[in-house]
């Protein structure tokens, strides 16, 4: 048995605090995941984990060696990753997270051409509104939208996002358009909840920014949720352009304030400093950073 396939096990049940869903990670069975943790355990002579029926959790022993674990892994990753360029064949796993709406429909249209290149890289795509913990949970790659909040992270600028006020033309008609940002205060705004401040739209009037108060009668934390209720003529919503665009382009939705937006949010690709970044990881981060670069017009509006 392995030592190294015991430590990946043993990495994997720790981020994903189970057994069942460790295993799952590095596609191998419970019984199989169980048997290389206590034959680590029993090499070590040092338990690793305290075990419920309910939870698997790390003793201190296990959380010291799991920091241990991690470098060690990766530089092993990276001396592999040496051969696969030389060899001009990149394979192994790559575990990347990323908001639910973006990650279901843009990512894959970008991640597809990557894979389709290198068959042998093996994506595991997280899908999450919120931020998981990147260390924590094993995981490679994060894509993060707007001012990052960890500044211990590594990041990787792929391309600015616009955001735009959209509102359909029957809910226009019905309630007026507004002359000015100010006058939403009056509407009923639909709220994207994973903003940092939902009720505060910012816009940018003669290079002096300024923010609005709104509320409104729906809140989600989906932008798609926001701009699908706006294209039904809800109310007033504020989104990424690539959430509105075929609404725009078909005259569902129309632009509001557009000669006001305020500065658009970058997105990024992010990683953990002590993450030694292997040939297929690097790879897909340079692929990221051309594509969104060579889609930023369409994809984020003129």
């Amino acid at each position: 048995m392995d030592t190294l396939d015991c430590m990946r096990t043993f990495v994997a049940v720790a981020a994903q605090h189970s057994f069942t869903a460790g295993a799952r990670q590095i596609g191998i069975s419970t019984k199989l995941a169980s048997k290389y943790v206590a034959r680590l355990e029993e090499r070590l002579g040092a338990q690793l984990f305290n075990r419920t029926t309910r939870s698997v959790t790390l003793t201190d022993t296990g959380q010291a060696y799991l920091e241990r674990c991690l470098p060690v892994l990766d530089q092993i990753d990276e001396m592999e990753g040496v051969i696969q360029e030389r060899q001009s064949e990149l394979a192994g796993p790559i575990r990347l997270t990323a908001p639910t709406g973006f990650g279901s429909r843009e990512l894959v249209q970008a991640v597809t051409p990557f894979q389709q290149s290198h068959p042998k890289v093996q994506i595991e795509m997280l899908l999450s509104d919120y931020h998981a913990p990147i260390v924590e949970e094993g995981i490679d790659l994060a894509i993060r939208f707007g001012r990052l909040q960890d500044s211990t992270l590594v990041a990787r600028k792929l391309c600015d996002m616009r955001l735009v006020v959209v509102a359909a033309p029957d809910y226009l008609a019905r309630h007026g358009e507004p002359g000015h940002p100010t006058a939403l205060a009056t509407h009923n705004c639909l709220l994207l909840q994973s903003a940092a401040q939902p009720e505060r739209w910012r816009f940018n009037e003669a290079g002096k920014v300024t923010s609005v108060l709104v509320s409104g009668s729906f809140r989600a934390n989906s932008p798609r949720a926001v701009a699908h209720m706006a294209a039904g003529g809800q109310g007033i919503g504020r989104c990424p352009y690539y959430t509105v665009k075929p609404f725009v382009e078909t005259g569902r939705l129309q632009l509001l304030f557009a000669d006001r937006e305020d500065a658009p949010l970058p997105l990024y690709v992010v990683y953990p400093p002590s993450r030694h970044l292997t040939a297929r990881i690097r790879a897909l981060i340079e692929h990221l950073a051309k594509w969104f670069q060579s889609t930023e017009q369409n994809l984020w509006g003129p």
